[in-house]
């Protein structure tokens, strides 16, 4: 029988609120935490975790001070515009802690013997230390990843980054470190324009820019070949996914092909390498697409 999966939930996280209209809102998490109420298919046993906020000491290893005390300011304001794509309300600043938070215990989970997810807003790939864009405040898997570096004494992070954009934060935070190898399927060209194969940090960044439009079995391959480049003579001891769901067909923001089935595909690949596996969702932009392929993740993993 399957084992049991953590999920990772707060509710502050469906109390940001970047304005009506907007592509990154509380639909598309709701959407998700409705597919895994009971039963879920498959036979996975869920195990419903409430999120801790991120610590002081977790966030400024990633954010300086003065960058969260400016979103916290933001929020006590009432919100405000951070740039054209990236709003706060008053409960963002809130929701991004706990957001954050839940990919540090989803990845201290996964460690512990547990798979796990944080079903999690805002997203976290675009952000930089000290800058929020592309509707991100805090880089959320990389606040994981030093967490548990730094925590628990984690060598070896391998993050896959499969959301149809460039995950510029993450890359431009990671880019030196040699404990983090960080993977990347993005469309080319597209938002924000960074993520050139050519881009390889310190020997630790395999990008694969695809353009749109080309068969699911070209993408799921291209991001099969860059984990084994990734992996290879290199073993990870925790894989973090950035689980954006925008590559899949119908998304608004962009053209990739995929299905729910190339998610569960790529996590079982991963699940080969044995390492401890936690995914964190960043996009996806359509909310009855998001649900199918978290469930396809769900279980999909180890």
């Amino acid at each position: 029988m399957p084992g049991t999966v953590a999920v990772l939930i707060h509710p502050c996280t469906l109390l940001h609120d970047p304005g009506p209209g907007h592509p990154e809102s509380p639909e598309r998490l709701q959407a998700v935490l409705d597919a895994l109420r009971p039963p879920v298919p498959g036979g996975r046993e869920l195990l419903w975790v409430e999120a801790p906020a991120a610590e002081p000491e977790a966030l400024e290893r990633v954010h300086p001070c003065d960058y969260l005390d400016r979103l916290a300011a933001v929020a006590d304001a009432g919100g405000g515009v951070l740039d054209r794509d990236t709003t706060m309300g008053a409960m963002s600043f809130t929701a991004a802690v706990h957001a954050a938070g839940a990919a540090v215990e989803a990845s201290r989970m996964a460690l512990d013997g547990v798979p796990a997810f944080a079903a999690i807003r805002p997203p976290g790939h675009h952000a930089v230390a000290r800058t929020a864009m592309g509707f991100c405040l805090l880089n959320n898997v990389v606040v994981a990843a030093r967490a548990a570096i730094e925590d628990r004494g984690v060598q070896r992070v391998l993050i896959v980054d499969w959301d149809v954009h460039h995950g510029n934060g993450t890359q431009d935070l990671v880019e030196s470190d040699e404990r983090i190898r960080y993977v990347s399927l993005h469309q080319w060209p597209l938002y924000p324009g960074t993520g050139r194969a050519a881009e390889r940090g310190v020997g630790n960044i395999f990008n694969v820019p695809l353009p749109p439009g080309l068969t699911r079995a070209r993408y799921v391959a291209a991001l099969d070949d860059a984990i084994g480049r990734a992996t290879r003579d290199w073993r990870p001891e925790l894989v973090l996914i950035s689980a954006g769901f925008d590559a899949m067909a119908g998304d608004p923001l962009a053209g990739f092909t995929l299905e729910a089935e190339d998610y569960a595909a790529w996590v079982r690949h991963l699940a080969t390498l044995g390492a401890p596996m936690a995914a964190v969702l960043e996009g996806g932009y359509r909310a009855d697409r998001n649900a199918e392929a978290t469930t396809a993740l769900i279980e999909a993993l180890p």
